[in-house]
């Protein structure tokens, strides 16, 4: 029941589903664990936690239990407790690879000088299932690339993506089907009717590893605007509506039944779904980076939305997704060539909706979002119409959990590198490079 709740994005009915079980004491172990799982994946992070300090409670010793509470613990922003869990996990049973890509991202910081040779060791054995080496693999990218060791580095990240690629199904041609099918979608859907009294979504759009997290954070910051993360709570609604459930944001046959549905009452669907995660704010962020796939369907569901484009150089973009390592969604960032086309197929599609719907986009270079940040977000704000005064810079964020790629390095200052990271790696992403045309 909780997983299903969780896949067509009814989060408020997964919590009072879950509080509806009695008390977590009473609850086994497996099951909290399962609970914790579905709560988190909807974005309900705090309900995750007290399920997980439950097993913790209950068995404090236990790895598993000790490996999904400090990746919640990570999402809050508790980093130190996190590393804490983590290690007591890896003390505990250090064949669990899931847990050493766990640690890479929260930093070297407290590791054993050898702690990378002793992965690379690990990695090397052959009696490891496809999925453990992609962790291995990506963890040890991490912590070889910190360390400025690029050749080791790069043969990690190789032996990860390799490893990961194969455990999934990836078609370039649906891909480019896709996008021609929502390009060839008539733009004059039976749009919802304008209303001056419903919530405004902020839609924070663009590829993965774009800059969208830092975008939210800062919008977030706002008194009138509450940041709700990566929800997936639109697809949710258009499933709903078409009667079709499909494995990606959308697929052919949602795009094949769009033009039959009634987006006001998709609109409806999705801020209902949305409401338990709202306050008073009368504006909210829901930063899916794929939901650029649904900006014709958002234009048409929810007419007071605003979308914010978030651009980013493709080679860093690519490169970014290259080395990160995803859950089974992001098919395509494993093989050079296969990202490359997917950014162009992306950047097309961008290209269409500007031209469809002129006026509902802006775009954010993340260059300029982080070389001149108060200007960006007064220009920003005022494409949102939000009123406050401009940001200041040095209001402190609102404490929240961020469950993204970014959950680490959001926390931090903002910065701008002074050299492009992917440069590091020139001679060996040319295949990338030739694919994207750079």
């Amino acid at each position: 029941m909780a997983s299903r709740l969780a896949a067509f994005g009814l989060g408020g009915e997964l919590g009072r589903y879950v509080d509806g079980l009695g008390s977590p004491e009473r609850i086994p172990i497996p099951l909290l664990m399962a609970l914790a799982r579905q709560c988190s994946l909807v974005g309900d992070q705090g309900r995750a936690l007290r399920l997980l300090d439950e097993v913790h409670r209950a068995d404090p010793e236990f790895p598993p239990g000790l490996l999904a509470r400090a990746q919640v613990l990570m999402y809050m922003g508790r980093l130190r407790d996190a590393v804490h869990d983590v290690d007591r996990c890896l003390q505990r049973a250090p064949e669990i690879a899931h847990a050493h890509w766990l640690r890479s991202r929260l930093g070297a910081v407290g590791l054993e000088p050898d702690y990378p040779e002793r992965l690379q060791q690990r990695l090397a054995r052959a009696d490891h299932s496809a999925q453990d080496q992609a962790f291995l693999g990506f963890a040890l990218h991490t912590l070889l690339d910190a360390r400025g060791d690029h050749a080791g580095a790069w043969a990690a990240l190789e032996q990860g993506c390799r490893a990961k690629r194969g455990l999934l199904e990836h078609d370039l041609d649906q891909v480019r089907q896709l996008v021609d099918g929502l390009i060839a979608m008539p733009v004059a859907l039976r749009a919802a009717p304008a209303t001056g009294n419903a919530k405004v979504p902020i839609f924070i759009v663009g590829m993965h590893r774009s800059g969208t997290t830092l975008l939210e954070t800062l919008l977030d910051a706002y008194p009138q605007v509450r940041g709700v993360g990566e929800c997936y709570d639109f697809t949710a609604a258009m499933r709903l509506a078409t009667d079709h459930a499909c494995r990606g944001v959308i697929d052919a046959t949602i795009v094949a039944r769009a033009p039959d549905l009634d987006f006001g009452e998709v609109g409806s669907a999705y801020l209902d779904s949305m409401s338990w995660r709202l306050g008073g704010e009368p504006f909210f962020v829901d930063k899916l980076p794929s939901n650029f796939l649904n900006v014709g369907f958002i234009c048409a569901a929810l007419p007071q939305a605003r979308i914010l484009h978030m651009v980013r150089d493709p080679m860093e973009t690519c490169f970014s997704n290259l080395r990160e390592l995803f859950s089974d969604a992001n098919a395509y960032s494993y093989d050079q060539r296969e990202l490359a086309d997917y950014f162009l197929q992306y950047r097309r599609l961008m290209a269409h909706w500007h031209a469809a719907y002129p006026g509902r986009i802006l775009d954010v270079p993340l260059q300029d979002l982080a070389g001149d940040t108060g200007t960006q977000m007064q220009r920003i704000a005022a494409f949102c119409g939000i009123e406050d005064a401009p940001l200041d810079e040095g209001v402190p964020r609102k404490p929240r959990a961020v469950a993204t790629a970014s959950a680490v390095q959001v926390r931090g200052a903002i910065s701008r590198p002074a050299a492009p990271h992917w440069r590091a790696y020139a001679g060996r992403l040319q295949p990338m490079a030739a694919a994207l045309g750079v």
